[in-house]
């Protein structure tokens, strides 16, 4: 129960600093009615989380006060409707100009992103071109795991789509992520499921490499490389 009530407090302090902006310990306690000591609890774990920072600020009279505001990291806990945003713009450009459009407007992020981590993958045999593409995507929100088979061919899965609203309804999303995936591991890749058609994750089988940089694995099972915990 003391778990609950601290986690309680905390977000009311973080909810407090977003609606309030920055403010002192000796206001939050007032507001929240707790002692101003255990208010320093809750800001020293917050601080320490990287949620909050503190500054101090002269007074025309005593000793200058400290006082806290949310850190950049924080605004992520809050709520977004970024994918509502997105659909709507699509939907507009759609609407003025053809699904065309939108269709040229991924190809050109498509483009935009393999300029961006060709040189990471440039060289390298398939093996960790699949480990690159899957911490590209894994910092980019994908939960991802890979697994390498005896037969020279990889597995890769991903368990989250950040896009996935955006991709059930304007298919390029998903057609142009394969067509990346093919790009930077340089040989054939197939989606076998899909989180935008009702899968419980995305599923790319990939082919041995075509430029036989990856030579099937002759004594190895598998392989196995899963998301950080």
């Amino acid at each position: 129960m003391r778990i609950e009530q601290d986690s309680s407090t905390r977000k009311t302090i973080l909810t407090m600093l977003k609606t309030g902006g920055e403010s002192n310990v000796g206001d939050m306690a007032r507001r929240i009615g707790i002692t101003e000591m255990a208010v320093r609890r809750h800001l020293h774990v917050l601080e320490r989380d990287g949620l909050i920072e503190s500054h101090l600020v002269r007074q025309s009279m005593g000793r200058p006060m400290r006082v806290y505001r949310l850190s950049a990291a924080a605004d992520d806990l809050f709520p977004k409707n970024y994918n509502a945003l997105a659909l709507d713009l699509l939907d507009e450009l759609a609407e003025s100009e053809g699904r065309e459009q939108v269709g040229r407007l991924f190809e050109r992020r498509k483009q935009k992103m393999l300029r961006k981590y060709e040189g990471r993958v440039e060289g390298k045999p398939l093996r960790e071109r699949v480990a690159v593409l899957a911490d590209i995507q894994n910092a980019n929100g994908y939960m991802v795991e890979w697994e390498a088979r005896g037969d020279g061919r990889f597995v890769l899965k991903e368990f989250n789509c950040p896009i996935a609203q955006v991709a059930q309804k304007y298919e390029f999303a998903c057609q142009c992520e394969l067509q990346l995936f093919e790009s930077l591991l340089q040989t054939r890749v197939e989606r076998t499921e899909c989180l935008a058609k009702g899968g419980r994750k995305c599923v790319y089988e990939i082919e041995a490499a075509l430029d036989g940089t990856n030579a099937p694995l002759a004594r190895v099972g598998t392989e196995r490389n899963v998301m950080p915990s």
